[in-house]
């Protein structure tokens, strides 16, 4: 290895496309990583803290490059079993590879992984053959853009003080420029260069540079920590395996080990429509996810995430006896004023403003987070165990208020920013919360309120399918009396009001399949023209939507179609299996924040039951026993 002349410094290419880039993690906070091995997005020491760079909504807000001088030819993907990246770069004189990820700290207990994690990000480039001049350039900027840091040599690095962080920088052949450094090293076959960042709060010790065995090691143990996360928690053996297994990875890489929370996706404000203001910060635990992500953690890692997600939304939703709905979503320390504001000073992904932190949404009326944190203990009844009577309280409380909620407007899954509705999809998570509260009744020592429950439960259902029926449309429909459809009705086979062979699920299935889809057959979520969700602008179609398709089709023993739609949707994933939250319909590219938990909750299962469905089980499935419990997709479904 040897230092070499600096040459003329490139700026990389801004607004890199959404697909382009791989996730890192440390199970604390996320970083983004191009294919041209730039770092345009990475929030210290929290999935949620301000950026450190944060050139993925603009390109002044910070980066940190590695990458051949010379023109090449990439070919990227993640270590078997890790969600550690390695892109390798070909050039006209050598090959080299790129290792990228945010180290998870010592210890091997897989089920503690990330518990650690010292909040370092190593980049090791290795050249493979013949020779390569690599080039790194870093440009951090603390708090989303806002400062220019100061940057001071030392040797083996550099350090970086601005703001509430600071920043300590190692490698070899590093200047120290003004708000910048930067580095040239020849490799020749065999030979290796390490540069790391490391993060400490304002007020603590800098952190010491690190020497380059410490590095290899350090990301060598990173390694090991994920692959034997793998071997113990992936044992899923089905269609789409791989990709059901890297799914899985990938809620983990979004979880936040402190606490157990699942983040929605790891960015904030990547925009539902190329200059749209459809720009959120998804950076936060909704509980909303709660009822899919543990379909999805049971199938594709194991019970202990899933119990660990149970328990921080206890924990941070529990209170005593609300008189109003529960609060829907949380910080990832389960905080819950996360009041929104707009970043003016930066001009978002190709120029999609406003870019927002914080979400509104949390102060919303949503009701069918009842049933999905009851749906979540059921899911988990025979793992939860003696429940404190506190939880017990709690969830006894929760099916209280869905029985009395149930015929309030509200703002539905879909967060709409509009007037509250009477949204079929709420109505339908409230009879969920009563229908598994029953289940629950002894659990909870609430067997007095069965009768209550199960009539009030009886009402919801006879609802839904009165007023929730349209005639003309052929379909349930998004709100009660109304024309308009909405693809969160798939759900109702899922969570079990209806078997997914009853004529009226069937007709709802095929009038989607038909209406609410683009050319390529992907699903929206709704009409917008309809005004409902109050937000100007287009956007494209869903994801999860299109998972939730194919999930009723293989419910409804349709598994041809089912694997048809499941490919149209799993195949949007990118070079490295990672899908964001929405997909453009004139160009297929991907939209939205990235990656999106919902989208790969929404592969897992419906994945799960195009499987049970291939093995002929779904006749077994939509009559068993309510208390069996085989690890399947919401099996209960209620006799009509």
């Amino acid at each position: 290895m040897a230092e070499s002349e600096f040459g003329e410094r490139q700026q990389p290419k801004p607004f890199s496309s959404i697909e382009n880039h791989a996730l890192l993690s440390d199970r604390h906070s996320a970083a983004l990583v191009t294919a041209e091995g730039v770092i345009d997005w990475l929030c210290f020491p929290r999935f949620d803290s301000p950026s450190v760079f944060g050139a993925l909504l603009d390109e002044n807000a910070g980066f940190w490059s590695v990458c051949p001088v010379d023109s090449m030819e990439v070919h990227r993907a993640y270590l078997p079993g890790t969600m550690v990246m390695r892109t390798t770069f070909r050039t006209i004189h050598g090959e080299l590879d790129l290792i990228d990820a945010l180290v998870l700290g010592p210890g091997t207990d897989p089920h503690r992984m990330g518990e650690h994690a010292p909040h370092t990000l190593v980049r090791q480039a290795h050249c493979r053959s013949g020779y390569v001049d690599v080039a790194m350039r870093f440009q951090p900027r603390p708090e989303y853009g806002l400062i220019t840091p100061r940057i001071t040599p030392v040797e083996g690095g550099a350090t970086v003080r601005g703001g509430s962080g600071q920043l300590t920088l190692s490698g070899p052949g590093i200047r120290v420029l003004t708000g910048e450094a930067d580095a040239m090293v020849h490799l020749s076959a065999g030979e290796s260069a390490c540069y790391a960042v490391q993060h400490a709060p304002l007020g603590q010790p800098l952190p010491r540079i690190l020497g380059q065995a410490e590095m290899t090691a350090t990301l060598n143990d990173t390694i090991a920590g994920w692959q034997e996360w793998s071997r113990v928690h992936q044992s899923y053996v089905g269609p789409w395996q791989d990709l059901v297994h890297h799914s899985g990875r990938v809620l983990e890489a979004l979880s936040y080990q402190p606490t157990g929370a699942i983040v929605a996706a790891a960015t904030t404000s990547l925009p539902e429509w190329v200059g749209g203001r459809r720009n959120w910060d998804y950076r936060y635990s909704w509980i909303r996810d709660a009822s899919l992500t543990m379909e999805a953690l049971w199938i594709a890692a194991c019970p202990d995430e899933a119990h660990e997600f149970f328990d921080f939304l206890t924990a941070a939703a529990a209170e005593a006896r609300p008189a109003h709905p529960i609060q829907i979503m949380f910080g990832v320390g389960g905080e819950r004023d996360l009041t929104e504001r707009s970043l003016p000073h930066l001009s978002g992904w190709r120029h999609s403003a406003p870019v927002r932190v914080g979400n509104n949404a949390w102060s919303q009326v949503q009701i069918d987070v009842y049933g999905e944190l009851l749906g979540a203990a059921h899911r988990l009844k025979r793992q939860l165990g003696p429940l404190a009577p506190e939880t017990r309280d709690f969830l006894v409380d929760l099916a209280d208020a869905a029985a009395r909620d149930w015929t309030k407007p509200d703002n539905g899954i879909w967060e709409v920013r509009g007037e509250p509705r009477h949204f079929l999809h709420s109505k339908l998570m409230c009879w969920v919360a009563l229908d598994r509260a029953v289940s629950l009744a002894a659990i909870l020592g609430a067997e007095d309120r069965v009768g209550w429950w199960s009539t009030t439960a009886d009402v919801i259902r006879e609802s839904i399918l009165s007023e929730g029926w349209n005639a003309e449309v052929q379909a349930f429909t998004q709100c009660f009396g109304t024309r308009d459809l909405d693809s969160a009705v798939l759900l109702m086979p899922v969570v079990g009001l209806l078997p997914a062979t009853d004529p009226r699920v069937l007709a709802t299935i095929d009038t989607i399949a038909h209406r609410l889809t683009d050319s390529n057959g992907l699903v929206y979520r709704y009409h917008i023209e309809s005004g409902v969700d109050g937000v100007e602008g287009e956007e494209g179609t869903f994801l999860l939507c299109t998972f939730w398709l194919a999930q009723a089709l293989a419910l409804a023993g349709r598994v041809d179609e089912a694997r048809e739609v499941f490919e149209r949707a799993a195949g949007r994933v990118n070079d490295v299996g990672l899908l964001s939250e929405e997909i453009a319909p004139a160009d297929g590219g991907q939209l939205g924040n990235f990656p999106q938990a919902f989208s790969h909750i929404g592969l897992i299962n419906a994945a799960w039951a195009i499987n049970r469905a291939e093995q002929s089980r779904f006749a077994e499935e939509v009559n068993h026993d309510d208390d069996v419990d085989d690890g399947s997709c919401h099996a209960y479904v209620k006799k009509v």
